[in-house]
């Protein structure tokens, strides 16, 4: 076993345990669903937990739900008057996903919106203390123009993949859509003077941004 693999065992096995719905959701998602990786697992469940227990929102938002993975752990250190708005473009999804929320822990939370998010984020009348963003990789910056005027003042936005496995830092040779766009999407970010913006190198990136 490599060093990094034996890094991301250790890790694992030091921090708080994967609940056990969730870990059979995510064994469902590798055995009956293409893109397995797409799903945010153990440690990244555990960070987007903890960032809800310490951020405490109450109206949050996901872009890109897939199999629900990620839109149980934004729910579930939610106060009782919480919600997850989550919004998830294939409708393949959405028996599979409604079933999911109607009975998993924290799934009374979840409002499930089919279609496309950028259609979709106009229509829905709140006001955002938290955005996850984990949808089409090339729209990124069309997301968040979206989201900032109804994201509260000191609210957060966290944006999944943002380093792409590393193809950010070479757009000439990795010169595909996605990385492209993403790497636009952090220089974006950035020149916002009213936000505040570090990115994580988990798994894949995460970006954690702040309205000022």
């Amino acid at each position: 076993m490599s060093t990094d693999n034996l890094l991301d065992e250790y890790i694992l096995s030091h921090i708080s345990a994967e609940p056990a719905h969730l870990a059979r959701l995510y064994r469902r998602t590798h055995l009956n669903h293409l893109y397995p990786r797409m799903c945010s697992g153990h440690l990244q469940g555990r960070i987007l937990a903890m960032l809800v227990a310490m951020l405490k929102p109450r109206r949050v938002l996901e872009l890109g739900t897939y199999t629900g993975y990620s839109a149980l752990c934004l729910a579930e250190n939610l106060d009782a008057d919480g919600a997850v708005h989550t919004i998830e473009v294939d409708d393949e999804m959405e028996e599979e996903l409604t079933e999911l929320f109607a009975t998993a822990p924290g799934g009374e939370r979840i409002t499930l919106h089919i279609g496309d998010a950028e259609a979709l984020i106009p229509t829905i009348d709140e006001e955002w203390d938290l955005v996850y963003i984990d949808a089409n990789k090339r729209r990124y910056i069309e997301y968040i123009d979206l989201v900032l005027p109804r994201l509260k003042q000191g609210g957060f936005i966290i944006a999944d993949n943002t380093l792409w496995d590393g193809k950010v830092t070479d757009t000439v040779t990795n010169h595909d859509a996605q990385t492209v766009a993403l790497d636009k999407f952090n220089t974006y970010i950035t020149s916002k003077p009213e936000l505040e913006v570090v990115i994580l190198p988990v798994r894949d990136g995460l970006t954690l941004i702040r309205k000022k």
